[in-house]
C-alpha cells in the first residue's frame, strides 16, 4: 500500500468520490478528510469535504462543458470575448460555459480539476500537481511565452545595481497555507530566485529568505461566488493592474521589510517600475538560454481523463475552438492584445502587443515546449511540490489536437471547393481525410 492510500482509497479517489461513504470512513479514520455533504433540496451542488475544505461543484452533466483560465497569455483569454468555441460546442448540442457562471461550483476546481467536465487552459504548476498527486488528465496542448523568465526587483533608490550586491539580504518569499491546492505562486518565486543566484555565482546560502505565509482562502468564500459569465467579470469590481492584492510583496519591499522580491518579467515588471519605485536588477528573459524561461508557463490545456475517454468529441470540439481562435489572433495581434489587455498584467494594450507579438497562440504540443513542462515538473518534485514523478510524453495527448486541426482543414477545403463548383461531387460528400 503506497503513502497516498488507505484501506484501498486514494486522496485522489476522495476528489473523485471513488468508494462513497466507505471511502469517506476510511480516510476519516486516517484523518485525511474526503466526505460528501447534502446539497440543498434541488440544488444540482456536489458538495464534499477534501483534507478539511469545503467544495463544491454542479452535478456531470455531459450535455455541458466548462471552461476555466488564468490571466495570461492564452486563447481562450481572447476566445471569451469572441465566443468561437461555444459556436463549436452549439454545433454538437452541448452547452459551453465559464465554471463560475453556475453558483453552485466554486473556485477549487481550476487549481484541483475536481469537475469530470472541465476543461482547465492556465498556468502549468497547478495541471502538474493534479497529475502527479491528485488525479489523471491529459495534456492536450500548450502556449509558451518564451521570454517571461522572471526578474529581481529592489526598491528604486537603493544603492543596489547587481545581484552581487544582495549578499547577506533579505529576498521575500511568499507561503501558502492552504494545503488542498498547491502553491504555484511561491514554486515560481523559489525557481526564479534559485535560477538568479546560481546565473551569478550565489546560491541560498548567500542570502536571507524570508517566507510570507498567508491563508490562501477565499476559493468557497461566499463574497467570491456570485455567478459570471466570463472570467473578465472579475475585474469589472477592481483595478487589478494597481491591486496589490496580486503582489502581495511589494508592500513588504517598499516597507523594507525584505530587500527584494521575485516577479515575473514584463507583465508584472512594468507594472511594477512605473510607479517609481521599484527597479529590476537582473531579468532571467534576457538570456539566450530557454530553459531559464518556465515561470508557470508554458500554459497547459489540460481535461480529466474521463473525458477523454468517455468523450473524446467534446474535447476536439474545444481543441477547435483554441486553433480557430489562436490563428485570428495570430493574424491581428493588436485586436488580441486590446482583449487580453483586459484580464493580463501587461502595463496597458501597446505593452500586451509588445509581449505577444512573437508569442504563438496556437496551441501545441512540440518537443521544445514538452521539455520546459519537464523542467518545470522536475522543479516541483525535487522542492517537495509534488509527490509523485510521471513522464510528461505519456501525459501529452497530441491525437485531440491532430485531429481537430484535421477536420478544421477538411472543413475549410470542402467549403472553399464547393463554392467553385456548379455542384458537389462524389468526392466532397466523402468523408475521408485530405491529402
Amino acid at each position: 500500500m503506497s503513502e497516498h492510500e488507505v484501506n484501498g482509497i486514494t486522496r485522489r479517489d476522495a476528489l473523485l468520490g471513488v468508494g462513497g461513504i466507505a471511502a469517506g470512513a476510511a480516510l476519516a479514520a486516517a484523518g485525511v478528510a474526503g466526505t460528501a455533504q447534502a446539497a440543498e433540496p434541488g440544488s444540482r451542488a456536489v458538495i464534499k469535504e477534501i483534507d478539511g475544505k469545503r467544495t463544491s461543484t454542479i452535478s456531470l452533466d455531459w450535455k455541458e462543458v466548462y471552461y476555466t483560465n488564468c490571466p495570461l497569455i492564452s486563447a481562450s483569454n481572447v476566445d471569451q470575448e469572441l465566443g468561437w468555441t461555444r459556436e463549436e460546442f452549439k454545433k454538437i448540442g452541448v452547452k459551453y460555459g465559464f465554471m463560475r457562471s453556475v453558483r453552485e461550483t466554486d473556485w477549487y476546481p481550476h487549481y484541483i480539476h475536481n469537475q469530470d467536465n472541465l476543461i482547465r487552459f492556465g498556468g502549468l504548476f497547478p495541471p502538474v500537481a493534479v497529475h502527479a498527486d491528485l488525479r489523471r488528465t491529459r495534456l492536450l496542448g500548450l502556449t509558451h511565452a518564451p521570454h517571461e523568465g522572471g526578474c529581481m526587483l529592489v526598491r528604486a533608490r537603493d544603492d543596489i545595481y547587481r545581484m552581487g550586491e544582495l549578499k547577506g539580504k533579505k529576498i521575500g518569499l511568499s507561503k501558502s497555507l492552504n494545503t488542498l491546492k498547491n502553491d504555484w505562486w511561491r514554486i515560481q518565486e523559489e525557481q526564479g530566485i534559485e535560477l538568479m543566484l546560481r546565473m551569478n555565482g550565489m546560491t541560498r546560502k548567500d542570502v536571507q529568505i524570508v517566507e510570507f505565509p498567508y491563508p490562501d482562502d477565499w476559493y468557497n468564500d461566499p463574497k467570491m461566488l456570485d455567478p459570471m459569465e466570463n472570467p473578465s467579470e472579475l475585474w469589472l469590481k477592481r483595478n487589478h493592474k494597481y491591486d496589490l492584492a496580486f503582489r502581495p510583496l511589494e508592500t513588504a519591499l517598499l516597507k523594507g521589510t525584505v530587500d527584494a522580491i521575485y516577479t515575473q518579467s514584463k507583465p508584472f515588471q512594468h507594472l511594477q517600475e512605473a510607479t517609481g519605485k521599484i527597479k529590476a536588477i537582473e531579468d532571467l528573459s534576457r538570456y539566450p538560454d530557454w530553459t531559464l524561461q518556465v515561470a508557470n508557463i508554458p500554459a497547459a490545456i489540460t481535461c480529466t481523463d474521463v473525458m477523454a475517454e468517455q468523450h473524446p468529441e467534446l474535447v476536439v470540439a474545444f481543441m477547435r475552438g483554441m486553433i480557430k481562435v489562436g490563428r485570428w489572433a495570430n493574424e491581428h495581434k493588436h485586436a488580441a492584445a486590446a482583449i487580453l489587455d483586459k484580464q493580463t498584467f501587461y502595463l496597458d494594450v501597446e505593452d500586451t502587443y509588445r509581449g505577444i507579438k512573437d508569442m504563438d497562440l496556437v496551441p501545441n504540443l512540440s518537443p521544445q515546449n514538452l521539455a520546459s513542462v519537464e523542467i518545470g515538473k522536475d522543479f516541483m518534485l525535487s522542492h517537495g511540490y509534488i509527490k509523485n514523478d510521471f513522464d510528461v510524453q505519456k501525459w501529452a495527448a497530441p491525437e485531440f489536437l491532430e485531429t481537430a486541426a484535421k477536420q478544421l482543414l477538411e472543413e475549410q477545403w470542402k467549403k472553399t471547393t464547393e463554392s467553385k463548383l456548379p455542384s458537389a461531387t462524389e468526392l466532397l460528400s466523402e468523408t475521408r481525410r485530405i491529402g
